[in-house]
């Protein structure tokens, strides 16, 4: 299969077409790859590379060499050319990579370069998410003639923790292919994720009773030990275990032979408090110096969720029951603490009966980034943000100014998109936070085009840039989850999932947030 057919596919998906127009443009794709391209495919078409990463950033795709005239790449070829560009390590490598990624684009025609630059940044979102692709695989395999059902399918991705692989199997083996996919003890699958309440009572409205766990500003980890074995993993499946030696100790305490746990791990303070999230993630980001940065940096390992205990498997058990497992194997000190509505205190699970509403305020004072609100009853539905956990945050809000706004890609084609936020600098101008495309809806993205445009330092046609310098008269209420310290941004701060809620065109750039108030609202945290 030719990369170009795969480009084109991409275009096609991501022009907005419809759910059902979306899944057999994808089928017939899939339907024309090979067995061995069928894993590449669907991980180009998701997304995501099969490696990963390869150390290519904005940097090297800014210039790329003019395009092909004729397409010739095949997936093959470009699959393995990315996994040797991936491979460069060591002294001269990042020179090395770009030369070679220069090599790849020269001999790609302009489809392909623009499928592959928006690859490589991450910025290929055509709307084949996930969900999508799954009914696409099952689509092609009634095609094949070796139908498979979307139940076995999302649960055999749920276990393999990629799509794939899964995909391959499917599409070559059919239902027996999926049968083969078990929960694996030393293979991440992927997490169950939360669905967002705006408040606490609408979340216990939807769920009660229910358990009230804190929600921990830290890294999720998948720890899985098989008796002396311990490996752990992130929420992105990536093994970080030779990283994280007390989580290792923490896992070989725990009063079991063999499991799959759920956790959080967290840098905290003396007094408990969480120390800022960055401190956390750079400590698990880190790849050199482990011992001295234990000692520096300590992490805690909190367990809040089991999928697996000695030689059982335990996702389909009920939230309860789940819990109860745990307590038998996880001492409280380990545990996310916890408090179930609509009963009293339970010493067995550690648990005690008191006001939701003081509670989530008492992990809220302690810093924490707020509650997940659980049914007890709800099984653990791996790789999906099911209605079955709720996570309650207090909302922090930001008048802030727009400096510059990027085009968008697929639907967002021919708007301005992605906004570039400042706060006011009383001495003068505007430090720059953030970036957010997030909460637009269309109507805001067609206000926002026409308002930007006439705020464009230069007439966008006439400039042809990607970025489109704004003067910095619009203003916008942002909500955003927190804040980081960050040496990419002037200000020494950037914005933790920022979004719009609102354009505000009725204040004055001058009474938008400074970046001082910023700065306090930080040392708050």
């Amino acid at each position: 299969m030719l990369l170009v057919e795969v480009a084109e596919v991409s275009a096609a998906v991501a022009g907005g077409a419809a759910r059902r127009g979306k899944i057999e443009a994808l089928a017939a794709c899939l339907r024309r790859a090979g067995p061995d391209e069928v894993l590449i495919v669907v991980a180009w078409l998701s997304g995501a590379l099969t490696q990963r990463q390869i150390g290519v950033g904005w940097a090297a795709l800014r210039d790329v060499p003019p395009p092909a005239v004729q397409p010739t790449l095949t997936v093959m070829e470009v699959d393995d050319r990315l996994g040797r560009i991936g491979a460069r390590a060591g002294p001269g490598s990042a020179g090395q990579r770009r030369a070679m990624l220069a090599e790849l684009f020269a001999a790609a025609t302009a489809p392909e370069q623009a499928f592959l630059r928006r690859l490589l940044s991450g910025e290929l979102r055509q709307g084949a998410l996930a969900a999508v692709m799954v009914e696409a695989v099952a689509r092609a395999s009634v095609d094949a003639g070796r139908p498979v059902t979307l139940a076995d399918l999302r649960r055999a991705v749920m276990l393999r923790g990629e799509l794939g692989p899964v995909a391959a199997a499917a599409l070559s083996e059919g239902p027996a292919g999926l049968a083969a996919f078990q929960l694996e003890v030393g293979r991440p699958v992927q997490p169950m994720l939360a669905q967002s309440a705006p408040d606490l009572a609408a979340a216990l409205e939807r769920i009660s009773p229910a358990a009230l766990e804190w929600k921990l500003d830290g890294v999720r980890a998948q720890i899985h030990r098989r008796d002396r074995d311990v490996a752990v993993f992130t929420r992105t499946l990536d093994d970080i275990t030779a990283r994280l030696p007390e989580v290792v100790d923490a896992a070989l305490a725990f009063d079991a032979d063999a499991f799959v746990l759920d956790a959080e791990v967290i840098a905290l303070r003396p007094d408990g408090r969480p120390r800022p999230f960055q401190v956390t993630a750079g400590r698990v980001g880190s790849r050199g110096g482990t011992e001295r940065m234990r000692a520096e940096t300590p992490l805690s390992v909190f367990a809040f969720d089991v999928l697996h205990a000695d030689g059982t498997d335990v996702l389909a058990e009920a939230g309860a029951d789940r819990h109860a497992i745990l307590g038998r194997m996880v001492p409280a000190p380990a545990r996310v603490p916890r408090l179930v509505t609509g009963r009293g205190p339970d010493p067995a699970a550690g648990e005690g009966g008191g006001d939701p509403e003081a509670f989530y305020a008492d992990a809220v004072a302690r810093g924490h980034e707020g509650l997940v609100v659980k049914s007890l009853s709800a099984p653990y539905e791996a790789g999906r943000r099911g209605a079955g956990w709720l996570k309650v945050k207090p909302r922090h809000t930001l008048d802030l100014v727009v400096l510059a706004a990027e085009w968008g890609h697929g639907r967002r084609r021919g708007y301005l998109s992605n906004l570039h936020l400042g706060a006011r600098d009383p001495a003068g101008g505007f430090v720059m936070l953030g970036k957010t495309f997030k909460g637009l809806t269309d109507e805001m993205l067609r206000w926002q085009t026409e308002r930007l445009t006439g705020l464009a330092v230069r007439p966008p046609a006439e400039s042809g840039e990607w970025v489109v310098q704004v003067r910095p008269e619009l203003v916008v209420e942002v909500a955003f989850d927190g804040l980081q310290a960050s040496s990419r941004y002037p200000g020494g701060l950037a914005l933790r999932f920022a979004r719009v809620l609102r354009h505000r065109p009725d204040k004055p750039p001058a009474e938008a947030d400074t970046i001082e108030a910023v700065r306090a609202l930080a040392r708050l945290e």
